[in-house]
Order: C-alpha cells, then sequence, then structure tokens
C-alpha cells in the first residue's frame, strides 16, 4: 500500500497476522524493501510484518527535493504514520547496516514505540567502503570452502523508482548525532555483525553504550549480513527474540 503524506509517498507492505507481534523493518543503503524477502517468507505465518521503503528509494517519492525531507527525524515520523496507520502501539525492529543508524535514530526518538531492537551491521562511525567490499569477499570465500550454500540475492532488491532522490535519502545519516543517540534507548537491544565486516569495532562500542545489549559476532560472515546469510541471520534473531519472550511478563 501507499501512503500520501504532503510531502512523499510511503510504500509499505505488510503481511503475516494481524495480531501477531510486530516487527518492523529498516532496509540497508541502496536497498528497498525487497531485501527481507527470505526472511519474512520464514517468519510470515508468525509475525505481522511491516517493511518499507524510506522517501526516495524503492517506491516511494518526495515530493520536495529538500535536506529537511531527506532527514533521520522524517524517517522516524513516517515511520510512527505507518504504525498509527496500521494500530501497532509498539513493535520490534529489525535493520541492517545503514538501516541500522536510521534504527538507532528511530528508537532514540521514539523509545516508547520499540518492544526490542536487532541492529545488524551497526556502526555509528564513517563506513569504511573498500574494506566492506573486501571483507564480504573473504567471508564468502570462507563460506564456499566450508559448503555452506550461496544464497541469491533478492530478485530488484536494489530497484529504485526516482533513482535521483536515493543519494539525498542516504545522506541524512551524516547530519544525525547517533553516537549521542545511544542513550536514549532503552528496550533490549540484539547487536549482530560478522566477523568480517569492518563495523564490528563499531557495533561493540555501541553494545557498551546501551544499557540492555547483547553481543552476537557471526562467523564467517561480511558486511551485508541478511543478504548473504540470511538463515543465520534468522537463527541469531530467533533466539534473540525467545530470549525477550522469556523475560517479558506474561
Amino acid at each position: 500500500m501507499f501512503l500520501e503524506t504532503e510531502t512523499a509517498r510511503i510504500n509499505v507492505e505488510v503481511t503475516g497476522p494481524n495480531l501477531a507481534p510486530s516487527i518492523f523493518f529498516w532496509n540497508g543503503a541502496f536497498c528497498n524493501l525487497r531485501q527481507w524477502d527470505y526472511l519474512c517468507e520464514k517468519l510470515k505465518d508468525d509475525f505481522r510484518l511491516i517493511r518499507f521503503d524510506i522517501r526516495g528509494t524503492g517506491k516511494s517519492h518526495a515530493y520536495v527535493d529538500e535536506a529537511l525531507e531527506f532527514s533521520l527525524e522524517q524517517y522516524a515520523e513516517d515511520a510512527v504514520l505507518i504504525l498509527d496507520t496500521l494500530g501497532v502501539e509498539k513493535c520490534h525492529i529489525w535493520s541492517m547496516a545503514w538501516g541500522s543508524r536510521a534504527a538507532i535514530a528511530f528508537c532514540s526518538i521514539h523509545p516508547d514505540r520499540v518492544l526490542s531492537a536487532a541492529l545488524f551491521d551497526a556502526s555509528v562511525d564513517a563506513a569504511d567502503v573498500e574494506r566492506q567490499k573486501n571483507g564480504a569477499r573473504e567471508a564468502l570465500a570462507k563460506q564456499i570452502a566450508q559448503g555452506v550454500p550461496k544464497f541469491s540475492k533478492p530478485l530488484g532488491y536494489t530497484d529504485h523508482e526516482q533513482s535521483d532522490q536515493v543519494p539525498s535519502a542516504m545522506a541524512a545519516a551524516g547530519r544525525f548525532d547517533l553516537k549521542g543517540s545511544l542513550g536514549f534507548i532503552n528496550a533490549p537491544v540484539l547487536l549482530a555483525t560478522g566477523d568480517h565486516d569492518p563495523n564490528l569495532d563499531s557495533t561493540k562500542k555501541i553494545s557498551e553504550r546501551i544499557t540492555d545489549a547483547r553481543l552476537e559476532i557471526l562467523a564467517n560472515v561480511g558486511h551485508g549480513s541478511v543478504l548473504q546469510r540470511p538463515d543465520l541471520c534468522l537463527a541469531t534473531w530467533l533466539s534473540f527474540f525467545e530470549s525477550y519472550q522469556s523475560r517479558s511478563p506474561r
């Protein structure tokens, strides 16, 4: 479905039972909501899955090309609009890489809407794209050597209807105080990053700044973990969710 605001059209996709626990997804850099296809197929019977394209990516469009319309604060408000429209008071957050930056902003601005947050490949420091690429290649080579099947990327997961808006959409992360926002996150947090992802250094620092954080290092996994090893990411998240349930009041 599409949600219309005065400044944007937001593409949203919802699957799963209406009364099931809700998971709200934040996409990686230059990805659209198709990024989560593998995981959503596995989760759709037991969870309400809410995916969206931030304005300027995928099938979402910004009508006004101004920096104000491309900000993590604005994306957080778009997320609240989606949750309110669907009647979801609180949700579980799941993000990857650039999306974890946006998710950190959302969790800090609207902690009252968050049950838990799973931040994969998280970093609040400058990205080292070359090291990310090299680490992903090294991890993939190790996976192949160990007989781990190579997962195909979801069809069309990097397609964007307004490709000229994508750089502005991505640049928003550089204008938000991510490090300063960590102290405002009060939900249980899973931080999961591959041992071949240079973001791991920042992930470890994040884990020290969040009161209720669980750090998981994914063996032989590079940057883009959800795309490279969706099976391992799913198992890691399900374990985290099980622990969340065991500590939550019935």
